[in-house]
């Protein structure tokens, strides 16, 4: 048994006049099995994806099994902030750097699963908890979170694997993407992966250098970026991914000449899922090193049995959607929903906009 079963409560709430019994942290082995029979399923959904959070510090776990009356089930993973309970608790499954999350059962989640968690969420004294879906289930999302939650617009891009790989390489990457894919691996780029703590470390070295480029870019001071990636992504936080996730976690590593020009971390399940990049710029934008990485993680995406390779956040970026297009993934507008007792949303916009005002912040573009 898990510390996390060993306290487990179980309560039964209402919702939409069905009973439901609702565990809380649900038990993993029902958790790993729901997860294993959902084709829609992603690594940060997973039991290990959760405690890596945890074991970072500053949160619980708060996941919750929900059975009803039918005897269906389903988990929503979840995370509680330390040490904040009852009314003042700030619940999320997951975002703030920690990607998607939402419920999953087997065969996959319906829209009267989605109203029946919004539902239960709706009725929490949480002041806040939000919830970062699937990008493929945003018209569920929509059509069942209801008028009363927030929803913040955001937009992701996905590659449907069907076929098998060389129908992907021929049937939708486009013709400029295979051309640079040969043009990498004619400048010598060689592509490797691994979860060792080197592999994470070369890549934290090239996020250094990425980040130099991404403040450039924006205006905005170093000290302020460094500060922003030491609360999101603190280099611990990818060993401790690399040590619980195990063969789901691999980082990308493109080098020329051995010497790492590219990187990405890329988690694969049921699907995968980039979900982290960085380069040296002044290699490997010439070399095209990014090209070979990302269809060389998607080929091993393909031939692992992965139905999608999710290509991550986009926001507003038409470069980086032109990036990932050519790849022959599409646009996923869809929502984070954010249930929430306190403006702190509508406080947290104004707040990040007189500070972006004053460094003359520039989104990426």
């Amino acid at each position: 048994m898990t510390a996390a079963a060993s306290h487990a409560t179980t309560e039964t709430v209402t919702v939409a006049d069905e009973r439901l019994q609702v565990t809380c942290p649900a038990p993993r082995d029902v958790w790993s099995e729901l997860l294993d029979q959902d084709p829609l399923s992603l690594v940060t959904q997973s039991p290990g994806w959760l405690d890596a959070r945890c074991r970072l510090g500053g949160f619980q776990d708060a996941s919750r099994l929900y059975r009803r009356e039918d005897g269906r089930t389903l988990v929503l993973p979840m995370v509680r902030r330390r040490p904040l309970t009852g009314r003042l608790a700030l619940q999320s499954s997951f975002a703030e750097g920690w990607g998607v999350g939402g419920p999953v059962a087997a065969g996959g989640i319906t829209w009267e699963d989605i109203a029946l968690v919004a539902g239960d969420l709706v009725g929490r004294p949480a002041v806040r908890t939000l919830v970062r879906p699937n990008p493929l289930l945003a018209d569920e999302w929509e059509a069942a979170a209801g008028p009363s939650v927030l929803a913040v617009p955001r937009l992701a891009h996905v590659l449907d694997l069907a076929g098998g790989f060389d129908e992907v390489w021929r049937g939708r990457f486009t013709q400029s993407a295979r051309a640079n894919v040969r043009r990498a691996e004619k400048a010598g780029i060689a592509v490797e992966h691994g979860s060792s703590p080197e592999h994470v470390s070369a890549f934290y070295r090239l996020h250094d250098r990425s980040l130099e480029r991404w403040a450039l870019q924006q205006h905005e001071p170093l000290w302020l970026a460094r500060l922003r990636r030491r609360r999101r992504d603190p280099l611990r936080k990818f060993h401790l991914l690399a040590q619980t996730l195990g063969d789901a976690f691999a980082v990308w590593l493109a080098s020329l000449d051995g010497r790492p020009v590219a990187a990405t971390i890329v988690l694969r399940g049921a699907n995968a899922q980039y979900t982290r990049g960085a380069m040296d710029a002044a290699v490997a934008g010439p070399t095209r090193a990014n090209y070979l990485l990302h269809a060389t993680a998607i080929r091993d995406a393909s031939e692992a049995g992965c139905r999608h390779y999710h290509f991550g956040e986009t926001g507003s970026s038409r470069s980086l959607a032109f990036f990932k297009s050519r790849f022959g993934a599409e646009a996923r507008p869809y929502a984070e929903y954010r249930f929430e007792r306190l403006p702190l949303t509508a406080v947290d916009r104004r707040l990040r906009g007189a500070v972006k005002r004053v460094v003359g912040f520039v989104d990426p573009t």
